[in-house]
């Protein structure tokens, strides 16, 4: 009993602690519900603008560092496209494949996604109960459906990094015996995940609007790319699901821009060919301190560009995708690299606004994925020439001439390097290659600056996933460890 009171008066603390950092390192992060201080039968939101507030707070859970940062470490220096960079230890054992339970970028990357998670359930378990004339019940239903596509978008991070993860969707408003389960909830099988994650995307995408001129916001193409992604993603693969979704949104109102590059020259922000991009204004309230953190020669970066990745671009004499992707500065007596010499030196060039606060922009969804992907259904389907015209669409934009692919196995590797050279250092390559079973294969041959593998890139099956950080452990013991660490 003394143990328990401990945890429940601790809990009772932690439910006052809203400072980011104290938060992230005290609260029970595993649980992923938003703790709320009143009474079981209370409005939490009194007003419109109260609920208003909490979908906002929730939306702003995208300009975090998870988002800002550790995304594109986890999807591309994870990936044979990109070194670690910078001199960060966390980010080096991610980039070599031997990461620990005690990793802090492991630890706060599942901090982040469960305390956004957190804010989305309370959102979606208490809009319906406001009582203002001013909420009407069709906003109510947007509010619910915009909060469970962020839950599902977060949900599938997680299951993607970790496999089986603890799914809560409850928010607790007391604290009493029964509510120690959901503190301190176990792993839930993936597969359970994943239909949890297609649940929320179902319901919300009858709820939300077809389009909006700020792409910040979440659509029914957003939510039809997701299905598509997480169709593409479960095993076994659903193809005629992928296809299905995939048509939704090019169906809808998006096109691809004429020139690659103006993806990339913040001149044409929300435009025709995003499908969800985070906004930023350059403000300290809202400005994205991690485009620095990518290109600049103050101070070792992170995230450079890989020789494998430069020479894929050169094979394919993809000399406009390169040159949106990557920059080449003289860093002499700056820092040394073992990759690249001095006079040389790579950079990211897709987020191109280094200033801090910077006004960049990130795009999480657009059409080119989304084309790509249907040609990979199609491809899986059968219809070879069907997936070969939409390949060609991507490539003619780049002035490259179409695949000379022509048979199922052909095709299935020319839209992986496709999709590699179109959609580099956007967050996509370490789960492009772990879902088409691919990673192993790819990332232990991959090649450096004299063309032997890097030291440290061997990939096992065990290290397709993430460790469930010890510190995790240590509070909920109906937690499990992967196998391998």
């Amino acid at each position: 009993m003394k143990k328990i009171l401990n945890i429940l008066f601790s809990a009772l603390l932690l439910s006052t602690l809203f400072s980011c950092e104290d938060f992230l390192d005290l609260k029970p992060e595993s649980d992923g519900i938003a703790v709320e201080n009143q009474s079981s039968d209370s409005v939490l939101y009194a007003s419109a603008s109260e609920a208003e507030a909490a979908l906002a707070g929730v939306y702003s859970e995208f300009r975090n560092e998870y988002w800002e940062l550790d995304y594109f470490v986890n999807g591309d220096a994870q990936s044979d496209d990109a070194y670690a960079g910078a001199d960060n230890p966390a980010n080096f054992q991610i980039n070599d494949y031997n990461i620990d339970a005690t990793n802090s970028n492991v630890s706060r990357d599942w901090a982040y996604l469960y305390s956004t998670i957190g804010k989305a359930n309370t959102v979606i378990n208490n809009v319906m109960a406001v009582n203002d004339p001013g909420l009407t019940d069709e906003r109510k239903q947007q509010i619910i459906a915009e909060a469970s596509f962020i839950r599902a978008f977060h949900y599938f991070q997680l299951v993607q990094l970790w496999d089986d993860v603890p799914l809560v969707l409850s928010s607790v408003s007391s604290f009493n015996l029964e509510i120690l389960p959901l503190l301190f909830p176990p792993r839930t099988p993936a597969d359970s995940v994943f239909a949890q994650i297609i649940t929320d995307l179902e319901t919300a995408l009858p709820h939300v609007p077809v389009s909006a001129i700020n792409k910040n916001y979440v659509t029914k193409g957003a939510v039809n790319a997701m299905l598509a992604k997480v169709y593409a993603t479960i095993e076994p693969h659903d193809w005629n699901k992928v296809s299905q979704y995939c048509d939704a949104v090019i169906a809808g109102p998006y096109s691809l821009l004429p020139e690659y590059d103006q993806l990339w020259n913040n001149e044409h922000e929300n435009s025709e060919e995003a499908i969800f991009e985070i906004n930023y204004e350059g403000t300290t309230s809202s400005g994205n301190w991690g485009a620095s953190m990518f290109i600049g020669s103050d101070w070792k970066k992170f995230n450079i560009p890989s020789n494998d990745l430069v020479k894929a671009f050169d094979d394919e004499q993809d000399a406009i995708r390169k040159a949106s992707s990557i920059v080449f500065m003289d860093v002499t007596g700056m820092w040394t690299d073992p990759h690249y010499p001095q006079t040389d030196y790579p950079f990211v060039n897709k987020y191109r606004i280094a200033t801090s606060p910077s006004p960049q922009n990130y795009i999480f969804l657009r059409l080119a994925d989304i084309l790509l992907l249907k040609a990979e259904a199609l491809n899986e389907l059968g219809d070879v020439a069907g997936a070969a015209a939409l390949v060609n669409q991507i490539r003619t934009r780049v002035q490259l001439p179409n695949t000379s692919a022509n048979t199922q196995e052909a095709m299935r590797l020319a839209i992986e390097k496709e999709r590699r050279l179109e959609l580099a250092f956007e967050g996509h390559r370490w789960y492009d290659l772990k879902r088409t079973g691919r990673a192993i294969e790819v990332i232990n041959n991959a090649k450096g600056p004299d063309g032997v593998t890097p030291e440290g890139y061997n990939l096992t099956q065990n290290r397709l996933l993430w460790p469930i950080p010890q510190a995790e452990l240590d509070k909920n013991s109906k937690l499990t460890q992967n196998p391998g660490y």
